[in-house]
């Protein structure tokens, strides 16, 4: 299926009148930069600071990553644990709603109390980025056709492999919209980290150069340091959509509609 060009000449378009408005109000209204900075400031910043910036993106986006990697595994394997035992489901999974409902700005400043500060980011990431796996992992296994369930008993299937060649492929794309999710969320959550402990003094990532530049009244760095997390999010969900993609390309009717 061909793709049309304006579905990505639309998008840009939009972003550029959007830039061009906010230098246009800029210069109309002759804004200091601590009111509101121009792009061009804040790209001048981002070239300026880049060493600083950067380094704090690599943070950022090693604590997402390491954050969505433990999501991933643990919600996996709780979601294989609840689909074999719903007695272990009815008893565990309001606890993940209950980390899930938990406002992760609300338990921050606790995990710096009990632990380090690269742990606490850590875990706030976890928290909000576990339950969707876990969530949409669980639902994929419990979403099996029961005629093919039926056919898979008739054959004399193990439940070793009604799981591999039934449930898991049935559970694939619950799992994957789930990561796409998560990804946003264990960045989200990290920043949410970052910022409570850069209100303490202490961190390193994106967020707490946003803490640190607002302390200074340096304001296109917050920009350029906003930037740089909406550039994050971005790599984020493109490289989980393309794997996703490539994980359901041949065979599900999801990634065969979108081409």
């Amino acid at each position: 299926m061909e793709t049309s060009p304006l579905r990505w000449l639309l998008p840009v378009a939009v972003m550029a009148a959007l830039v061009i408005g906010w230098e246009a109000i800029v210069d109309l209204n002759d804004l200091p930069p601590y009111i509101l900075p121009s792009p061009a400031q804040v790209v001048e910043t981002l070239i300026a600071d880049h060493a600083v910036l950067l380094q704090s993106m690599l943070v950022t986006l090693r604590t997402t990553a390491l954050a969505l990697t433990f999501a991933v595994a643990g919600g996996v394997a709780l979601a294989l644990i609840f689909a074999s035992a719903r007695i272990v489901e009815f008893s565990l999974f309001p606890i993940a709603v209950i980390l899930q409902v938990t406002p992760v700005i609300a338990i921050a400043p606790l995990m710096l109390i009990y632990l380090s500060t690269d742990t606490a980011v850590l875990v706030c990431a976890w928290i909000v980025a576990f339950f969707p796996v876990l969530a949409n992992t669980t639902l994929g296994l419990n979403s099996v056709d029961p005629n093919l369930r039926d056919l898979f008993r008739l054959a004399g299937a193990s439940r070793w492999q009604t799981l591999v060649q039934l449930r898991l492929p049935t559970a694939l794309p619950y799992f994957l919209g789930g990561l796409r999710i998560a990804g946003g969320l264990a960045l989200i959550g990290a920043v949410v980290g970052e910022i409570a402990a850069g209100s303490a003094g202490q961190g390193s990532g994106l967020a707490f150069r946003i803490v640190e530049s607002a302390y200074r009244l340096n304001i296109p760095r917050m920009f350029a340091a906003l930037l740089l997390i909406s550039l994050a999010g971005i790599l984020i969900y493109a490289v989980l959509s393309l794997i996703s993609w490539l994980a359901l390309r041949r065979w599900h009717e999801s990634a065969l509609a979108n081409g």
